[in-house]
């Protein structure tokens, strides 16, 4: 069963949200939040699978209320974003903060409710045109949420040391191409295996990395020089 945390200072919108998720078998709404400040009491006790988090509350905003839940070790859930505005500074914001996922409030209720569980599998969830401004935010130059450091191990003759030291070779061409804002599907394409080889693969870079997800990925590849600003321009694939 995937448990669900509702935050909103709307209470129809969080009514309609609960409606929603509670009609998909395998979903239970938990509980609900109207500020930011509830939702992380909220997220203590309850410790739910996913938080739906609102952005623009009174007193304590969705993005410090993030913050304050990504911070605490001993709560495990995901945070996914929804906002009424698509506004770049949201998203870069969201994403700093430790949110797993970005989704806007005019998306279907199909799309809320695989955004739920796709969060709840552990994994990110952004629409391909936000991955793009994500990587496109890096290939120009600006500025974006900071990925984690991964540790840098001792050297030693005969090993490969630096950020990605922890990498095998094939792994650091996915890092790359992740980079690149390529699918699972376009990686295994572009490097002639399956699918279910390369979903290993981001798997055990996101683990090696300790980064949460494929757009902190993107994130370490652009500050460590695995990937270059203003070149491999982003792709178009799904992600």
């Amino acid at each position: 069963m995937t448990t669900v945390v509702i935050v909103d200072d709307q209470e129809l919108v969080r009514a309609g949200f609960r409606i929603i998720l509670q009609s998909e078998p395998g979903i239970e709404v938990l509980g609900e939040a109207a500020n930011g400040a509830d939702a992380v009491t909220l997220a203590a006790a309850l410790n739910p699978d996913v938080i739906c988090m609102d952005v623009q509350m009174p007193g304590l905003d969705g993005l410090e209320a993030t913050r304050q839940i990504v911070a605490d070790a001993a709560i495990m859930s995901s945070v996914l974003i929804l906002t009424t505005f698509d506004r770049d500074d949201y998203l870069f914001e969201a994403l700093a903060a430790g949110a797993s996922g970005f989704l806007l409030k005019s998306a279907s209720p199909e799309d809320l409710v695989a955004a739920v569980q796709v969060l709840a599998r552990g994994d990110a969830l952004l629409s391909p045109d936000v991955t793009r401004r994500v990587i496109e935010r890096f290939a120009g130059g600006g500025s974006a949420p900071a990925a984690p450091a991964s540790p840098t191990p001792e050297p030693s003759v005969g090993r490969k040391t630096g950020p990605t030291a922890a990498l095998t070779e094939r792994e650091t061409d996915v890092l790359s191409l992740l980079a690149r804002g390529l699918s699972n599907s376009e990686i295994a394409t572009e490097l002639y295996v399956g699918e279910a080889t390369v979903k290993t693969h981001v798997s055990n870079v996101l683990a090696k990395l300790g980064v949460r997800d494929r757009i902190q990925a993107v994130v370490f590849a652009y500050e460590n020089g695995v990937a270059v600003r203003g070149a491999n321009p982003p792709g178009d694939g799904e992600h």
